[in-house]
């Protein structure tokens, strides 16, 4: 065995808290010792060893190296370097460690088998993908985690419900199969004669190993090249559950997956919400759907009648709004408004030039700490002065930019909700001096 020092700190006195501890990235030295004691985070290397080195998407594995003088190493992380090379990472729970010295190692078996669940759905999804999509679907990328995996697609739009509910229905219908997972080494060539799907611009050995699962009228379901490690039965995987789909860059998808004892606990608390949300609006969940799509329309409706109603005391003034007052032969309706949205005030202009026949109307309104300013002027006018020229000037007093529109209406906006009626005031003396 050697032991390879990776940092000249000790942690923290070796306990079992130290299990706890994620992998660190640390820059390794060229420093190569014969003899480590306990505190130390090192990097090992043993003439054989059962861990899986972090490739193909799939991350390494974790556990424990023991050894004689009551040694016990942690490995926080194991990789592959330099081609085939096994390197465990981890520090020294307590004891010495020697080169040459002989150890025993054990993988977290438990973390193992999760990954191997979402390995294998990886590969059951691929193909599930392929068949409901189309064969232009290939992998671009993966992460196999112990909780969950991750698998990247090529596919130009996003996924509909229902493809998402085909593919996952597919890949459970592969694990209730409870199919043996078969492995076999052959030759690239001989390999994807057979079949075998192979990742564009990956470098393969003069030897490759081909894992095939499910079963589909005699034949395998899925079919790749691939080093890592795998379920015996397609069973082992439990369940599968789609959490998300998404995009990751043109023509490319991603799937979020979880396997087994999490996708149930996944589904435990989408229920738990589903179950939250049907007591708060006093139906079941089953009506749920139905209760939403009532209340948002009885919302669409409220609103309509809502917009309705400020228009008409915008148009109509109410006891606290200016009457339209006549400013050397233009009549001239200004309006100061509170919690009303930008986007209404356009109709509400509209009802107001409607109201004073002839003349320039202005409102300037507040709506979650942002001013908006709309300005109209009526046809007969149009060619006299602009409503663009009128909302620039109170855009400027609203601490806004520009505004735009045309000759009969323009609207900008502002930050200074308190320059509201200064803006108004403003559009008053410009119509004063040029009417």
């Amino acid at each position: 065995m050697q032991a390879i020092l990776v940092d000249g700190q000790t942690v923290p006195e070796a306990s079992a808290s130290g299990k706890q501890m994620a992998r660190t990235n640390i820059e390794r030295t060229s420093e190569e010792l014969d003899r480590l004691v306990s505190g130390r985070r090192i990097q090992v290397i043993v003439n054989q060893t059962p861990f899986y080195g972090e490739s193909g998407g799939q991350m390494g594995d974790s556990g424990e190296i023991l050894g004689s003088g009551g040694l016990e190493f942690y490995v926080e992380d194991t990789q592959k370097k330099a081609g085939d090379l096994i390197v465990h990472y981890g520090v020294i729970i307590r004891g010495t460690l020697a080169v040459g010295q002989a150890v025993e190692l054990r993988v977290d078996a438990a973390r193992r088998d999760r990954l191997r669940a979402n390995h294998s759905a990886t590969h059951l999804l691929h193909q599930a993908l392929r068949r409901t999509l189309g064969p232009h679907v290939t992998q671009k990328g993966s992460l196999v985690a112990p909780e969950r995996l991750r698998f990247d697609f090529s596919h130009p739009k996003p996924m509909t419900s229902a493809e998402l509910a085909a593919v996952e229905a597919e890949v459970n219908a592969r694990v209730r199969q409870n199919s043996e997972v078969a492995t076999r080494l052959m030759t690239p060539e001989a390999a994807v004669e057979q079949g075998a799907l192979a990742l564009f611009g990956e470098k393969y050995g003069e030897e490759v190993r081909v894992v095939s699962m499910g079963s589909d009228d005699g034949a395998s379901f899925s079919t790749e090249l691939c080093g890592g490690t795998h379920v015996r039965r397609t069973g082992d995987i439990g369940t599968f559950k789609i959490a998300g789909e998404q995009a990751l860059a043109s023509g490319v998808r991603r799937i979020e997956a979880l396997t087994g004892e999490a996708a149930l606990d996944h589904v435990a608390r989408e229920e738990a919400i589903l179950a939250e949300a049907a007591a708060a609006l006093k139906v079941a969940p089953a009506e749920l759907p139905q209760r939403v799509a009532s209340l948002m329309e009885e919302r669409k409706r409220l609103e309509r009648e809502l917009s309705e109603t400020r228009r008409k005391l915008a148009a109509g003034g109410g006891d606290a709004a200016p009457a339209a007052k006549e400013i050397n032969g233009v009549k001239f309706a200004a309006r100061l408004l509170d919690d009303v949205p930008a986007r209404e005030l356009k109709a509400m202009a509209d009802a107001l030039k409607k109201q004073v026949g002839s003349g320039v109307v202005a409102i300037a309104a507040q709506d979650e700490g942002k001013a908006s300013l709309v300005v109209g002027v009526t046809d007969d006018l149009t060619g006299r002065m602009s409503a663009v020229d009128f909302v620039r000037l109170g855009a400027e007093k609203l601490g806004g930019k520009g505004g735009g529109g045309r000759p009969d209406m323009a609207q900008a906006g502002g930050p200074d909700v308190s320059a509201r009626q200064a803006a108004l005031d403003a559009i008053e003396a410009a119509l004063a001096r040029r009417a």
